[in-house]
């Protein structure tokens, strides 16, 4: 007997996307098409550390094939989102930035430098990767779009780096009808917000709590000289009257808004205060957004939804070879980075489209990669036993083993 055709079309949709996605793209030729979805496929099964060797172990193509591909380009941009737009549905979705520390030994490696390690609160000796991704609002979940290795150079600061990346993103950005761009608060720098506001994006983000603020002058023109402008520094706590109050949060929480001039930015915002007074002392956090006219618990609820980011670098880490290239060139780098965000949104995609719901849903990585592996360890073991996955009692075992071991089969 033969396996239904609905088990077979929800265990091979995934890979056939990405299969279709590979050639839709114009400017990749067959051998390396073949090479990315086999790579892909190794990110997802592999035990250990994601080196040129290992990986040899779990795909057959030997490490001098991965050393040659990994040195020519791939728009993994272009692939991450043609391979969403096919598996989701369009959904309201923002943009996040955010960069993350990986160490690296040795003197040669392109890029070496000191980056700032938020696991330790300390700068160290290392690598960096800045990433750009996609926050889907409904499923509350983030797929990397775009990562790249921030690389010193001269007269340019690495905020500028940054926001020449988001720059060169953005018209794919906006052509998703992506117009939001959330980052925390090390982005809140003219250099970057300034060519970001002009590539057509909107920031969200988030201030020091002495922010240099001016109060836009709302009374009566007087009709002599120039119109006033401006109407003084705001004074969070004695201007608080000032505010529009807009409601409250969770634990006392008391939101304000104001749409003020901020003269780091040179450039009008519209500012949210979250202020909480505990035991007589009083604390606030200060959100922004360069769209005025932001509702501001919509500014609050994106800011939010950027932490989704953070377990994108976590996942990576801990399950894709995130931090596992062994070649010292920033081309093989970049291909390895990019590569195992990719291979990340595949088993994200891929669980989404089992569950087969457009709502929020709890996912378990460690659990899809124990699964990938055992899948990818019977059909071995079937290929060499000539045994058929198109046989009812071998397709059951199939489906029983695949969850073997599983935190939550």
């Amino acid at each position: 007997m033969r396996l239904s055709k609905s088990y077979c079309h929800r265990n091979l949709s995934l890979e056939s996307i990405v299969k279709t996605v590979l050639r839709s793209m114009s400017n990749v030729n067959k051998p390396q098409r073949t090479f990315i979805a086999a790579l892909l496929a190794t990110l997802i099964v592999f035990q250990g550390k994601a080196t040129y060797r290992n990986m040899n172990r779990y795909s057959g193509m030997s490490e001098k094939r991965f050393s040659r591909w990994y040195s020519r380009s791939f728009d993994f941009a272009l692939f991450n989102r043609r391979i969403i737009a096919h598996a989701l549905p369009e959904n309201d979705r923002i943009a996040a930035i955010d960069a993350s520390f990986i160490s690296k030994s040795g003197k040669l490696t392109e890029g070496l430098g000191w980056f700032y390690n938020g696991s330790v609160g300390q700068s160290q000796h290392g690598l960096e990767a800045s990433l750009i991704s996609l926050i889907d609002l409904k499923l509350n979940t983030a797929f990397a779009l775009d990562v790249r290795q921030t690389l010193d150079q001269n007269h340019k600061t690495r905020v500028e780096a940054y926001a020449e990346q988001v720059v060169e993103i953005a018209p794919e950005l906006q052509e998703q009808g992506i117009l939001y761009l959330v980052g925390d608060a090390y982005y809140s720098k003219e250099k970057f917000v300034s060519p970001v506001v002009k590539a057509g994006l909107k920031l969200v983000g988030k201030l020091r709590t002495d922010a240099d603020l001016q109060w836009f002058y709302e009374g009566e023109y007087c009709g002599v000289g120039r119109p006033k402008k401006f109407d003084g520094k705001v004074r969070f706590e004695k201007d608080l009257h000032r505010f529009e109050h807009v409601g409250r949060l969770q634990e006392g929480i008391e939101i304000y808004t104001k749409k003020v001039y901020s003269k780091t930015f040179k450039c009008a915002i519209n500012v949210v205060m979250l202020r909480q007074t505990r035991e007589n002392k009083t604390s606030r956090v200060l959100l922004y957004s360069t769209d005025t006219e932001l509702d501001a618990l919509v500014i609050i609820k994106y800011y939010k939804a950027r932490f989704q980011i953070e377990f994108l670098f976590r996942d990576a880490k801990q399950y894709t070879g995130f931090t596992h290239c062994q070649s010292r060139k920033k081309e093989a780098t970049h291909t390895h980075l990019n590569a195992s965000l990719s291979a990340l949104n595949a088993l994200k995609l891929e669980d989404q489209l089992l569950k087969g719901s457009n709502d929020r849903t709890v996912i378990s990585i460690a659990s899809w990669k124990r699964k990938k592996f055992n899948q990818h360890l019977m059909e071995k073991l079937f290929d060499k036993l000539g045994l058929s996955l198109s046989i009812q009692k071998v397709a059951q075992v199939y489906k029983q083993m695949s969850d073997y071991g599983a935190m939550a089969a």
